[in-house]
């Protein structure tokens, strides 16, 4: 059994991975900002040894890395590293301190969906700040593994789901008022001929693939792994069956980008954007075959989070 230090450990990853390590016999150091709890009870958080940290200050005094290698980690898991500077610095202080550094990054990092599944190797194109850090991060985890032998495993999730937040909807944004409609039976216009795609996860498939890198670690080391569901969804498919979820008929229609956008506000506008642009559709073959990856469907995944939106009445079915 070992120390595991997970940083980020009461966010959605967090909420899932750290019981499910306590319950495997692991002995584990939640890192955090002391700024929120995980969105789930379980007990055994009471087994826990709790860290209240702020990355971004100890990183500006150039601390944050050697305060979590004083913290003797057998395995790191980082939840929340976004930029290449960051990364340098926990991996460096983690050198020769650590046997298994595990870095969250994304789907993103593949920017548009060119080949599809789309496979963990292919060369990344990314745009945006957010998948431009985070592949620089990828490259050089890789690298630094290749070239110096540094325990580092890269998990790359998509569109996170699971009881405690809402899900990326059908409309491709994050405002529950699409769900609202959809339970309505009312009709759902969305972009375009609704083709587009988003790839959910659970996040309790994510902790659970991390814990199989963790056991398989001979092969997992030097490796990046997709964190997606067997099959991503179209906008149209996850939408009809979102009215069958309520007990409707599909009610959808369609319109152009730009007639589309009109009608929505802005921040939802710009999240739909974010997502169809890049229409992610990625392949998990790789961690199936290495692994033994077997995570459940996107509907079944977004289900779960629905029944504890209606149950907690943020959805009103």
């Amino acid at each position: 059994m070992a120390r595991v230090v997970v940083i980020g450990a009461t966010g959605h990853i967090g909420t899932y991975l750290v019981p499910r390590l306590v319950r495997l016999g692991h002995e584990v150091v939640a890192v955090t900002r002391g700024t929120s709890k995980p969105y789930l009870p379980d007990p055994a958080w009471a087994q826990v040894e709790f860290i209240t940290l702020d990355r971004d200050t100890l990183e500006r005094q150039g601390t944050f890395g050697s305060t979590i290698a004083n913290l003797q980690g057998d395995v790191v898991i980082d939840n929340i590293c976004f930029t290449l500077d960051s990364a340098r610095q926990l991996v460096e202080a983690l050198k020769g301190n650590v046997q298994h550094f595990l870095h969250i990054g994304t789907i993103w990092t593949h920017g548009h969906s060119e080949v599809v599944p789309t496979p963990e190797d292919v060369t990344k194109r990314p745009f945006g700040d957010y998948g431009i850090q985070k592949a620089a991060i990828e490259a050089y985890l890789l690298e630094l593994a290749r070239r110096e032998g540094f325990p580092a495993t890269i998990i790359h999730p998509g569109h996170i789901v699971g009881q405690g937040w809402a899900p990326l909807n059908p409309a491709g944004h994050f405002d529950l008022s699409a769900f609202s409609t959809i339970a309505r039976g009312d009709t759902l216009e969305l972009p375009n001929f609704g083709m587009e795609t988003v790839h959910h996860i659970h996040a309790d498939d994510i902790a659970a693939l991390l814990i199989l890198a963790m056991t398989h670690w001979s092969v997992a080391v030097g490796e990046a792994f997709h964190a997606v569901s067997p099959g991503a969804l179209t906008l149209r498919h996850y939408a009809s069956a979102m009215y069958r979820y309520f007990g409707h008929e599909p009610a959808l229609s369609f319109a152009p980008w730009d007639d589309w956008k009109s009608r929505q506000i802005e921040a939802n506008a710009n999240a739909t954007w974010e997502h169809v642009v890049r229409s992610p559709n990625c392949s998990i073959e790789k961690g199936k075959r290495l692994l033994g990856y077997a995570p459940r469907s996107s509907l079944a995944a977004v289900e779960d989070a629905l029944g504890w939106l209606i149950a907690n009445d943020r959805i009103k079915a």
